[in-house]
């Protein structure tokens, strides 16, 4: 598989967050089981090579759109994962944005392997788990394959599925019922389910906000690559 540079996979993680139209401006958040939410007004990606990326959405005027991509530009890298972008202030300013987030994004190398024993969930075998505290993965599970779990005494604990999809990347949804937090079960997971995405030609992406503690805690343990920060304003 090539080997992409953060700036590539930043792009790849901004396809797969969002959809779009043909000029390539943002229309809504890409839920693979829903997809009306709409996207935020700007997406800004700082890769760690130094590479930056920005999309807008489909309502942003033009000139607002020129003018920030060319601040954009003159963004970089910071080693302090919680550094807001330089141009901040202005990029709130212009858009009249209420709300700002920053994520972190991880490649998930596809030589990781499950510590303990996973399986995979399909809309076929899905019937044959109790799903106490994933009611919601029966809806779900046709839309985010693959799904892997793991399984106590016939009970899905943990599930790590593809919750954004585009061509040739997919991203992690984890989850981890909450009486079976602290046994690692996450890590497996997201191995076996990096695995898999990797083996149907596709990059295996991972990311979290940057206040999410134990979701970078899960992100450490298992050696993933982070490749960037992600900047929206809403």
């Amino acid at each position: 598989m090539h080997q992409h540079t953060a700036t590539e996979l930043m792009i790849l993680e901004a396809s797969a967050l969002f959809t779009y139209d043909a000029q390539q401006r943002m229309r809504t958040i890409n839920e693979p089981w829903d997809g009306t939410a709409a996207a935020p007004l700007f997406f800004l990606g700082r890769a760690a090579d130094g590479g930056t990326i920005c999309r807008f959405r489909h309502d942003v005027e033009p000139e607002q759109v020129e003018q920030m991509t060319t601040l954009a530009g003159k963004e970089s890298f910071s080693d302090d994962i919680r550094a807001k972008p330089l141009h901040f202030n202005a990029y709130m300013q212009w858009l009249k944005g209420t709300r700002s987030s920053i994520g972190l994004s991880y490649l998930v190398p596809p030589t990781l392997t499950p510590a303990i024993e996973v399986v995979r969930v399909t809309p076929e075998n899905i019937t044959d788990f109790v799903l106490t505290g994933f009611e919601w993965l029966q809806e779900e599970v046709p839309y985010v394959q693959p799904c892997i779990a793991v399984v106590q005494a016939g009970r899905i604990v943990s599930t790590c599925r593809s919750v954004r999809i585009a061509a040739g990347v997919q991203e992690a949804g984890v989850d981890t019922h909450v009486d079976f937090r602290g046994n690692n079960y996450a890590l497996a997971v997201v191995a076996g389910w990096a695995q898999m995405v990797s083996a149907q030609g596709n990059v295996p992406i991972y990311s979290t906000s940057d206040d999410n503690l134990s979701s970078q805690r899960v992100a450490a343990k298992l050696g993933l690559v982070y490749f960037g920060t992600t900047f929206t304003i809403s």
